[in-house]
């Protein structure tokens, strides 16, 4: 049995490419930190700059939880689902902010979904074929 077999390649490639676009817009928000920070418009200096690290921390495990999870990597899905869950949680509680920001609402709520359930969707038709595959070698 090969690796394509037991893989969903499809799923696999889709969840992989929402947490690789996720990745790419929080390097997008360092950037524009950058640029504020350069231009003196951060209101403090360490605040500022430790923010960029954690962006930049949250982007690196969005990039290689992309490259695990096109690989079938449990721990990349797993790392992958946290990660949406959060985005969701984050959404559904800016909501309570008056005025309600519709952008990031959507922005951060549709993507995380649309994540989560690519890669349970993965990980549920990778389990499938195992066992398929399992029983088939059991026979």
């Amino acid at each position: 049995m090969t690796d394509q077999s037991v893989r969903s390649p499809a799923l696999a490639t889709a969840a992989a490419g929402v947490l690789a676009i996720e990745g790419a817009v929080l390097v997008v928000f360092v950037l524009i930190d950058l640029f504020e920070l350069g231009s003196g418009e951060a209101a403090s200096l360490p605040t500022a700059i430790a923010l960029i690290v954690l962006i930049l921390i949250g982007a690196g495990a969005l990039f290689a939880f992309a490259a695990g999870t096109r690989r079938g990597l449990m721990w990349a899905r797993s790392g992958g689902v946290v990660l949406q869950v959060l985005a969701i949680a984050l959404a559904l509680a800016s909501l309570t902010v008056q005025p309600v920001v519709w952008a990031f609402v959507f922005g951060v709520g549709i993507p995380g979904l649309l994540g989560f359930i690519l890669l349970i969707a993965s990980t549920r038709k990778e389990a499938r074929v195992v066992a398929e595959a399992d029983e088939d070698s059991e026979s």
